[in-house]
């Protein structure tokens, strides 16, 4: 009798709360106007960063550049960035030519708390000086570029390592949401921000605070978008740089699946490819450390 009451009780709740998210939604439930909202305003990032194509092909200028002359393109960022340098390299459809600094003590924080957690990430974010002892590990060159992701463009080691790159002669990509940052206060000590260093600024288009989508009855928005602005900067950026290798006469080895080109040829490029990464890595570890 008590598990039927309790059954009884559930279907009350849940028919309950179906028609508290009809009514705010303005519809039956088949409707989905929050994935709607959170996909039209997808369609506006789109947008935004189309309308950025002279800012992306200037930077995929500097990196063709930088590839062609046998040195490669520094990829940054903290937090959830993170997702933008792993979509750059190495995955399905990228090349050689890109160095992804990964920190994971800026960015491993699956655990969320307890060892290994997000507090400690956030906090270490926002240590000054950090930069500098990742860039320690490389020799750079003036041939180098960068690309430096940070939604806000607010936390300390993104904006110094922009900073660093800068003092090594290195040219720097910025990439942002700008109406974040512009609303955000700097935790950098002199108040900078990634979009006010950076040589070049791309936006991903996402809005202040990053989430998008407003449910009544939530206090706060939900559901972020400068994942996907940031992951289509990226891969406009592949495409254009891409183009130039090509037309400079040195097509990029991209990584390819096998059901798209076979089995041995999947295998020959991958294995090429991972191999001239190795010998560009080589090339920045070459008397790390000298004046």
């Amino acid at each position: 009798m008590a598990s039927l009451e309790s059954e009884r009780g559930g279907a009350v709740e849940e028919s309950l709360r179906a028609g508290e998210l009809r009514s705010m939604g303005g519809g039956s439930m088949s409707s989905t106007p929050f994935a709607d909202s959170y996909l039209q305003q997808c369609h506006e990032i789109i947008e935004t960063v189309a309308a950025q194509s002279s800012q992306i092909a200037e930077a995929a200028d500097w990196f063709s550049r930088t590839i062609l002359a046998g040195r490669m393109v520094h990829v940054f960022g903290s937090g959830h960035s993170r997702i933008m340098v792993e979509e750059m390299w190495p995955r399905y459809g990228s090349f050689p030519g890109f160095n992804p600094i990964v920190e994971l003590s800026l960015t491993f924080h699956n655990l969320v708390v307890g060892a290994n957690g997000q507090r400690q990430a956030m906090f270490l974010e926002n240590v000054s000086g950090l930069a500098d002892r990742i860039l320690r590990n490389f020799r750079l060159s003036g041939d180098d570029t960068a690309l430096i992701i940070s939604s806000s463009g607010c936390n300390v080691v993104p904006v110094e390592m922009a900073e660093g790159f800068r003092a090594a002669g290195v040219r720097v990509v910025g990439v942002v949401s700008r109406r974040h940052a512009e609303a955000s206060v700097s935790r950098h000590p002199a108040g900078k921000r990634l979009d006010q260093v950076a040589d070049l600024v791309l936006d991903t288009g996402a809005p202040l605070g990053d989430a998008m989508v407003t449910v009544p009855g939530l206090e706060t928005r939900v559901a972020p978008g400068s994942t996907v602005g940031g992951c289509l900067l990226i891969n406009a950026l592949k495409a254009e740089t891409a183009a130039r290798l090509v037309a400079a006469g040195q097509p990029p080895k991209v990584l390819t699946a096998g059901a798209v080109i076979g089995a041995e040829r999947a295998t020959e490029l991958f294995e090429s490819a991972y191999d001239e990464h190795a010998r560009r890595l080589a090339r920045l570890y070459e008397d790390a450390g000298l004046p």
